[in-house]
């Protein structure tokens, strides 16, 4: 039996998540897999990529092959590195945490609302009407 290294589609039509799970390399893409070792969600800002180190290095070492996408993931992560026996890459960017919005009077805003509409309502609509309901009359 060939056991793969591959990529589980999960989430909506534009909003994709990935699982990085072992499997058998005859399984549908979205089918059964023996482990769960990892997560990758693209759409985040940065990449959100978790992968079990030490599962997918037992994993690599028993010939699981992964597909070219959890390769590249695993090479970003340096599994890949560790299992070949190669020099680290550079660490991930993680994301950095988001600071709370200052409040608005702190921007020395100042709230100073009338009250009104901004644009005026249009009133030269009913004199037209008239004028031409006036001149309709006469004739």
């Amino acid at each position: 039996m060939a056991v793969k290294i591959k990529l589980k589609r999960l989430g909506k039509i534009r909003s994709p998540h990935y699982r990085i799970v072992v499997a058998d390399s005859r399984t549908r893409r979205d089918g059964r897999a023996i482990e769960e070792i990892g997560l990758y969600h693209p759409v985040q800002n940065p990449s959100r990529i978790e992968v079990d180190t030490e599962r997918a290095q037992y994993w690599l070492g028993v010939g699981a092959q992964p597909t070219e996408p959890v390769l590249a993931i695993l090479k970003l992560t340096g599994d890949w590195q560790k299992f070949k026996g190669l020099p680290a890459p550079a660490p991930l960017l993680v994301a950095a945490p988001k600071a709370a919005r200052p409040l608005f009077e702190a921007l020395g805003g100042e709230d100073t609302g009338k009250g009104e509409a901004i644009t005026q309502k249009k009133k030269t609509e009913k004199k037209d009407d008239a004028a031409a309901e006036s001149t309709s009359t006469e004739a």
